[in-house]
Parts: structure tokens; C-alpha cells; sequence
């Protein structure tokens, strides 16, 4: 049998569960998850390597109408995985979007609908659902010719997941490894470390905080007979964010610290010293600079 590989994108409006697949698929948590859309802000790579073949899945932020810089540049990575991509995972919160009408009709879904890159439906979080109405969903999109497939899943639970997969495989092209064996990211500690930092953000912060808000790590220095060094800096747009940020006597940032460093040392499998600050630069989200800096330009090809 010939090796099969191939890159897919998993695209969905916020919170369809995208971030919870790509991790239950590589069966490792690689991808920050929160209860709050907008999460996923740039494209994460996961490298699932077996004998037969190789899945690079590409997790990307929830297809949105930009309403700033950040945005447009969240929308652009959307937009670069698609092209990147050999097959398309439509990802349906099925809880929020019971008919999937909303997703289907969406402007950017309805033009990846008329690519002609193999695509396949998801129908997710049926576990919350009563099965009858799942059912009638099916019937419904059953006249469909859009997909190769369609799914019904939960990817918080892992249900239908491995039917998921094969469908997958069935749609790869023939091709050698695009990666080692032992790899299963592209991305840097760094930016997993200044991920889960924002994570932790989401998590605890109410309101616009969390979507105003980014993280840097500064310093990283690795020491294997003591913690690691890790200093990062938690940007935000003004100083009234900056003091929710602290909180009163640093109550607030100590709590975050601590829960960002025992994710980290999960993570990274080695204790850490942690150490956060807070910076405030003015209407980050809408610099050119300011997000080239911190990793949101994309490639143009």
C-alpha cells in the first residue's frame, strides 16, 4: 500500500468544538480550549504519524466578520489553511446551531463549498442533544452533495471519533511524510508556554479582558538541575485593564500565575519559575507592528 499524507483544516464558527477535536484526534492536548469564542487566535499545526499515513491537521480561529486588525488577521489564517489544506473538516456546534443553518449559509462556508477540496461535515456535541433531533438534522443534510461525509460526533467525548478518522485517511492523497515520526508540532515551547498563559486569561477573566489581552514570553532558560526559567509579559490596551489584570494586592495575577505554571510544567514535564508582568500598549489589536510582533502576519502566496 502506497503512504498516504496530506494537510487538513479543521474551520467552524467559534466554540464549534475545533480546538477539542484536533487534541482528541492527537490524543494530547496542543490546542488551548475555553468556554469563550475567540480563543484559537492563529493556525495550530498537529502531526498525527502512523505506518500507513500522516494527518497535519491545522486548528484555526472561528470564522468571524473582522472587526478589526486582530480579526482580519484571525480571518487570514482561516483563509491560509483552507488554501494549505487537501481536505476540509466543517465543524457544526450542533447545540448552538440545532438546524446548521447558520453555518451552512455563512458567507466564507459558502464559498469553501464551492472548492473542489474533498470535504466533510461534522455535526458536533450530539451528546447534548436528544438523538431524535440529531436524527432529523441528517435527514435533512442527507440531500447534501457538498461533503464526502457527514458526521455526527462529539469531540469532547469521543463519539464517532474513529469513523471520523478513517473517513479522513479514505480522502488523503498518496504522498510521503511531510514530517518525522516524533514530531507532533511545528510550533516553539514558547508559544505553547505564552498559549497556555492566555488560556489561563480566558479562564479567569470576565468581559473584554480576555480578548484584550496577549502574551510574550520574554525569557525562556531551560536548567535541568533546577526550575526553568520561564518571564513573560501579559499586554493589554489600557491601564484600567492592567489593574484587573494585578487585582487587588496582586491577588488576582498571583492566581493566574499559579494556575499558568502548573499547566506549563503538564506541558513542558519540568518544574518552572514563572514570572509574569504586565505591559500596556495602546490599541494593540489595530497595529500593524504590534501584531507582525507578535506573530499574527501571514504568508501571501
Amino acid at each position: 500500500m502506497n503512504h498516504k499524507s496530506g494537510y487538513i483544516a479543521i474551520i467552524g464558527l467559534p466554540n464549534s468544538g475545533k480546538s477539542t477535536l484536533l487534541n482528541s484526534l492527537l490524543g494530547q492536548k496542543l490546542s488551548i480550549v475555553t468556554n469563550k469564542p475567540q480563543t484559537t487566535r492563529k493556525k495550530i499545526l498537529g502531526i498525527l504519524s502512523e505506518p500507513e499515513y500522516q494527518a497535519v491537521f491545522l486548528d484555526t480561529p472561528g470564522i468571524i466578520n473582522p472587526g478589526y486588525l486582530l480579526q482580519e488577521k484571525m480571518m487570514e489564517a482561516v483563509d491560509l489553511a483552507v488554501k494549505d489544506a487537501d481536505l476540509i473538516l466543517l465543524i457544526i456546534d450542533l447545540a448552538a446551531d440545532p438546524e446548521a443553518e447558520k453555518t451552512l449559509n455563512n458567507e466564507f462556508v459558502l464559498r469553501i463549498k464551492k472548492s473542489r477540496k474533498p470535504l466533510i461535515l461534522l455535526l458536533n456535541k450530539i451528546d447534548l442533544l436528544e438523538q431524535n433531533r440529531v436524527k432529523a438534522v441528517l435527514i435533512k443534510l442527507a440531500n447534501y452533495k457538498d461533503f464526502k461525509k457527514i458526521i455526527p460526533i462529539s469531540s469532547s467525548i469521543g463519539i464517532n471519533l474513529g469513523e471520523v478518522l478513517n473517513s479522513i485517511i479514505q480522502n488523503l492523497p498518496e504522498h510521503p511524510k511531510y514530517f518525522p515520526d516524533d514530531i507532533v508540532a511545528e510550533d516553539t515551547e514558547r508559544f505553547f508556554v505564552s498559549e497556555i498563559i492566555r488560556e489561563k486569561i480566558f479562564e479567569q477573566y470576565q468581559e473584554e479582558i480576555p480578548y484584550s489581552t496577549e502574551a510574550a514570553v520574554i525569557e525562556f532558560k531551560e536548567r535541568e538541575e533546577q526550575k526553568n526559567f520561564i518571564g513573560a509579559e501579559i499586554i493589554v490596551e489600557k491601564e484600567s485593564q492592567k489593574g484587573i489584570i494585578i487585582g487587588k494586592n496582586g491577588n488576582a495575577i498571583k492566581k493566574l500565575g499559579e494556575a499558568a505554571r502548573a499547566s506549563i510544567e503538564e506541558f513542558l514535564q519540568h518544574p518552572v519559575f514563572l514570572e509574569l508582568r504586565v505591559k500596556v500598549k495602546n490599541k494593540w489589536r489595530s497595529d500593524e507592528k504590534s501584531l507582525k510582533d507578535f506573530g499574527y502576519s501571514q504568508r501571501k502566496d
